[in-house]
């Protein structure tokens, strides 16, 4: 076992966040393993390699993967088996992020797969772990025998609020500045040639600005880019350093695939390079496709007559007509300064925009460039509408996500839709970066936001264009942005030592150029940029020309944008929700969801508005939607009557419902936040009940009278009387009425005269116990919970009911416990069922078993 080799370097102004990458310790079998460490945050990355080109390959195969392992952040997935699924939103944008510098790195014609994994092993929620990903796969790949021009460097800068570029931020340090920034580079000479660029504002981007923080223009982002290289070349160093501890490596002997030999390509030169030239110069798109195909057939059969009908060298034949193609675009735009639609070099398409195309959204908007359309959709929801994060990072949720789908048919062409592959995740999160820092607070705007934007037609530039689209949409939903946001993608074309930047590229100059550099923002500072080459780098002064030249691009799309809408609209659209929101004491959050959430989701039922409740940790936040605004009112209404309940009077009437039923009585609410309870006692109408259920139902409405408030607040219920609104005879009066020989308990329980009175009727219950439990008599059958087989049901709850019984003797023996249960009654009253009375009505005694 080999020993671990291990190297530690610092950065300038960057104090307290050393890296150390070691390699010799873990995956001993790939062709290239190292791990990083920044702060507690650990990385191992792994490159390997195909021995072979892959069979029939005219691409590159190079892939890369991120692994977010929960357990390196002391977590367990959330997931229903508990463990890591696919790869969640953030390590695709990793992938992404390394992918796009290694890969113009590998020499031309090589066709051999590549596999570069970063599994992410520690997290401590400070150090973002995707730059440690970065240049721990250029240094894999440097000491694997993958043939690799590296290495290569990159670093995060965030613009802090004094406005000075912070070298490697934490997360707390990003999140507090007003844009961040990755660069990736490699040496060129004495400079630093830049290969990519991802940067973004973020959510404290407006309130810093307006603090007086310096916007981030283009002259700050020249800066950067600048600032950007001390770092990359302290990077590049560390790296070295490792790669001469491990000593000379030998790299792979493998062939580079050919994709054409010079005879064919000289022979389609001298055929066909006038004819290719002319096609060049149709400005659109479909008319000059068909030209293409109907010469690509004229100039393979004229192949075929020479050289023969082969499959090989037909597919030779198609790449040199591709490399010719190439040629001709690239040299007429160098020397020319023309395109192949015929524009300039600093020229937009023409331009068309719309709000409202769709009735029923919260708010639609369509753009168009030349070819290229995009119908975008924003979506407004609340609180439990937030997207969830669960990943390695600190964040939790998002309020403002944007979408991005680009069918096949945007393209004229045919093709599975399986869900969003990388290439939409990775553009719909450019386009939500660009957005972002102009979308409202929760403060100011207590709505969850969500784009979408579909590709209807593409033909270049469909990521800046949904940029459009979606401030478009916005505005025409009514959210209060800060400011209009659009995007614009230049091109670059380096020919003999001269660099022309191409403003608003087409699909085929991406195809053919160098660069592809997006730029969105305001008229007076950049959101979002993005930057993907296909050469060795492009030297920061180039790139400064570039960012100057996309300005001037972008203010004339924002003046297009503004005669369609210049400003939001004063309100959401009639099916959008109407949210409200206000803050609630942290203790309260449990009265106003209440048990298993019965109290919310009682409102919600009610009013048919939907409510959320979080807390920030010191106040709670209610937030409550719907598209009926009396329903908004309603429900704020009740649960502000919930956080401070109006008194019950005692004495009043109340109309309420059975909110919950217990052993002892019904609880009944009567006021919002007040539930009163109705004893079981003063349930039976005058009769003892062995169980609420026999009289109550959950859910049941009853009108009940407040007997009593306690000093806590308590409330005592009891039912509201029949008689008294005249509707019926009054208790008694129904005893005067009933039939002769009816039970003692409900003829002449309190009478003052003509039948028992309160004690001789206990008694003589009693004495019939007493015979039963002397005599071991069985009781009569019960059914219907507790009632006497043939016995009349009661016509009404709360009335009695008539039972017919046989004549009860005079009491012969009393227990212990009869007498003490008539001393209660005495004292308080019917005291509710006797606990030795089984739920079947049967009444067990002491050793009778």
């Amino acid at each position: 076992m080999a020993d671990a080799i291990s190297v530690t370097g610092a950065f300038t102004r960057a104090e307290g966040k050393d890296a150390t990458f070691e390699t010799g310790l873990l995956a001993p079998l790939a062709g290239g393993a190292v791990t990083a460490r920044m702060g507690d945050t650990v990385v191992l990355v792994t490159a390997t390699c195909a021995k072979s080109p892959r069979e029939g390959a005219d691409f590159f195969p190079l892939t890369v993967d991120v692994e977010e392992r929960m357990y390196a952040a002391g977590r367990i997935p959330g997931s229903f088996f508990r463990r890591e699924a696919r790869a969640g939103e953030q390590a695709i944008l990793t992938c992404r992020l390394i992918d796009r510098p290694l890969r113009p790195s590998f020499p031309d014609g090589f066709r051999n797969e590549v596999h570069v994994v970063a599994t992410v092993l520690g997290a401590d929620q400070s150090h973002p772990y995707d730059i440690a990903a970065l240049n721990a796969a250029s240094l894999a790949l440097s000491i694997s025998p993958v043939p690799f021009d590296g290495p290569i460097g990159a670093v995060r800068l965030a613009w802090s609020p004094q406005g000075e570029w912070i070298p490697f931020p934490t997360y707390e340090e990003g999140e507090g500045s007003a844009f961040e920034m990755v660069v990736a580079g490699r040496l060129a000479g004495d400079d630093v040639a830049v290969m990519m660029v991802e940067a973004g504002g973020t959510s404290a981007t407006w309130e810093l600005y307006q603090d007086g923080t310096p916007r981030v223009d283009e002259d700050v982002l020249a800066g950067g880019l600048e600032a950007a290289k001390t770092s990359i070349r302290e990077m590049i160093d560390l790296q070295q350093q490792m790669i001469d501890a491990v000593g000379p490596v030998t790299k792979m002997d493998v062939p580079l695939a050919v994709d054409h030999s010079d005879e064919i390509l000289d022979a389609v030169r001298d055929g066909a390079l006038d004819r290719i030239a002319a096609v060049q110069t149709i400005a659109d798109k479909t008319e000059r496709q068909e030209a293409e195909s109907t010469l690509a057939a004229e100039i393979a059969a004229e192949m075929e007559a020479r050289f023969g009908d082969d499959a090989a060298v037909a597919k030779q034949v198609k790449s040199a007509m591709r490399s010719i193609t190439k040629e001709v675009v690239r040299k007429r735009i160098v020397s020319e300064g023309i395109r192949i639609d015929g524009r300039a070099t600093d020229q937009l398409r023409p331009l068309m925009s719309r709000v409202g195309v769709i009735p029923t959204a919260h708010g639609s908007g369509l753009f168009q460039r030349g070819d290229t359309q995009v119908l975008n959709f924003t979506t407004l929801g609340i609180g439990r509408s937030d997207m969830l994060i669960d990943d390695l990072s600190p964040t939790e949720k998002k309020r403002y996500f944007h979408h991005y789908n680009f069918p096949p048919f945007c393209t004229g062409e045919t093709g599975f839709m399986r869900g969003p592959n990388r290439r939409e995740i990775g553009h719909g999160a450019l386009a939500e970066r660009a957005v972002f820092p102009v979308v409202p607070g929760f403060d100011e705007w207590p709505y969850t936001v969500r784009t979408v934007s579909e590709v209807m037609a593409s033909n270049g530039s469909s990521s800046m264009a949904s940029v459009c689209g979606s401030t478009l949409s916005l505005m025409d939903a009514g959210v209060p942005i800060k400011a209009p946001v659009a995007g614009v993608a230049m091109g670059l074309v380096h020919a003999d030592g001269t660099w022309v930047t191409l403003t608003d590229i087409l699909g085929a100059e991406d195809a053919f150029g160098d660069m592809d550099f997006k730029v969105a923002g305001t008229t007076d500072f950049i959101t979002a940029l993005q930057l993907d080459t296909k050469i060795a780098g492009i030297p920061a002064s180039v790139l400064a020309d570039a960012l100057r030249q996309a300005r001037s691009a972008r203010l004339d799309i924002l003046d297009v944008m503004a005669e369609t809408i210049i400003e939001p609209r004063p309100e959401v659209r009639d099916t959008a929700p109407k949210v409200t929101t206000f803050e609630i004491p942290v203790e309260k959050i449990g009265e106003v969801i209440g048990p298993k959430g019965k109290v919310i989701n009682a409102i919600q039922s009610e009013t048919g508005a939907d409510i959320s409740v979080d807390d920030d940790g010191s106040v709670g936040i209610v937030a409550i939607a719907s598209t009926d605004g009396g329903a908004v009112k309603e429900a704020e209404r009740q649960i502000k009557l919930i956080l401070d309940p109006p008194t019950a009077d005692v004495g009043a009437t109340y109309r309420g419902r059975v909110v919950n039923i217990t052993k002892f009585g019904a609880f009944v609410n009567i006021l919002p936040g007040r539930d009163g309870l109705v004893h079981i006692s003063k349930l039976g109408g005058g009769r003892r009940i062995d169980k609420v259920e026999d009289v109550l139902e959950l859910g049941e409405e009853i009108e009940v009278v407040v007997e009593d408030v306690d000093p806590n607040g308590k409330i005592s219920l009891i039912p509201k009387p029949e008689d008294a609104d005249g509707d019926g005879p009054s208790q008694s009066r129904r005893r005067e009425m009933a039939p002769a020989g009816t039970d003692g308990q409900a003829q002449g329980r309190d009478s003052a005269g003509g039948g028992r009175d309160r004690e001789s009727g206990r008694a003589g219950r009693d004495d019939s116990f007493g015979r039963d439990r002397d005599r071991s008599r069985a009781e009569p059958r019960r059914s219907d919970a507790g009632r006497v087989a043939g016995e009349p049901r009661r016509d009404d709850r709360g009335g009695s009911r008539t039972r017919h019984s046989a004549p009860v003797s005079s009491a012969r023996a009393v227990s212990f416990e009869d007498s003490f249960d008539l001393e209660l009654e005495r004292e308080f009253g019917e005291l509710g069922p006797d606990p030795r009375v089984r739920r079947g009505g049967r009444r067990g005694a002491r050793g009778s078993r």
